[in-house]
């Protein structure tokens, strides 16, 4: 039970890190469209992000797909960059978010969840013991940890934007484009400083 809670504390923490906070940017974008009326949407696209991530976690860790990381390091920016642009042209034109495409949206939330997979399980391997016999385990608390961070996130995420539509009277459409071009601006400066130009 002391290690279940190690690794769940790891990745729960590894999440929430206030210095590692591209992941909390990607959720930020990823579920700034929607409120607390759409919750089978988030949980869908959540769920589908866990499983890519966990899914890359694992390959990564019993050595079936070796990445570069700093190649990971370039790409999750990316990932939260697309997201953040994503949601400002959609929510830019004159129809604001019409005609939500939720397989585009489904497919691409999976894709990116196997990059930012990548990233954790290089974080993962410092954690892990070299000489641990057993990795399934683990890495499964540390992916429930990590899961358990980004319901904290998302919840934060909706009940923030619920406070600005309904008490600060802001537009949706304002809400989404302010903070997408936030996001924005935060991940353009690490896309630039990264080792992979």
């Amino acid at each position: 039970m002391s290690d279940l809670w190690l690794y769940f504390n790891i990745g729960l923490k590894h999440v929430l890190d206030i210095n590692g906070y591209d992941h909390v940017l990607f959720l930020m974008a990823l579920s700034l469209p929607y409120t607390f009326r759409d919750w089978k949407k988030v949980l869908v696209l959540a769920t589908l992000f866990t499983i890519g991530h966990t899914l890359s976690l694992v390959l990564s860790v019993f050595g079936v797909v070796k990445v570069d990381s700093a190649v990971i390091e370039f790409l999750i920016p990316i990932t939260i960059l697309i997201t953040a642009l994503y949601n400002i042209f959609k929510w830019a034109r004159k129809s604001g978010g019409k005609d939500d495409n939720l397989t585009f949206i489904s497919v691409t939330t999976l894709f990116f969840g196997i990059i930012h997979g990548l990233g954790f399980s290089n974080y993962f391997k410092v954690v892990l013991p070299p000489t641990a016999d057993e990795k399934l385990l683990p890495v499964l608390e540390f992916a429930l940890g990590i899961e358990a961070a980004q319901i904290i996130v998302v919840v934060a995420m909706l009940l923030l934007g619920f406070v600005v539509q309904e008490f600060l009277r802001f537009a949706k459409r304002d809400w989404i484009l302010i903070i997408s071009a936030f996001v924005a601006g935060v991940v353009v400066p690490m896309i630039i400083g990264s080792e992979i130009r």
